[in-house]
């Protein structure tokens, strides 16, 4: 779910290290949100993300 229609931004993942350098996995989200467009001319509901709805790539319906 957590993935952008527009630009395919989704979860990036690593490990994540303490003070005392113990090394456990972790999941970076991206900030989708679900948001009514203009898709081929009719309304759709789909996944955005904020960047690309900040910059203008996609049409609100």
């Amino acid at each position: 779910m957590a993935k952008c229609s527009i630009c395919d931004k989704g979860a990036h993942f690593g490990i994540k290290v303490s003070h005392s350098h113990r090394r456990a996995n972790k999941m970076w989200k991206s900030n989708v949100k679900s948001v009514k467009a203009v898709v081929d001319g009719t309304p759709k509901k789909i996944y955005v993300c904020t960047s690309c709805l900040r910059s203008g790539k996609v049409e609100r319906a």
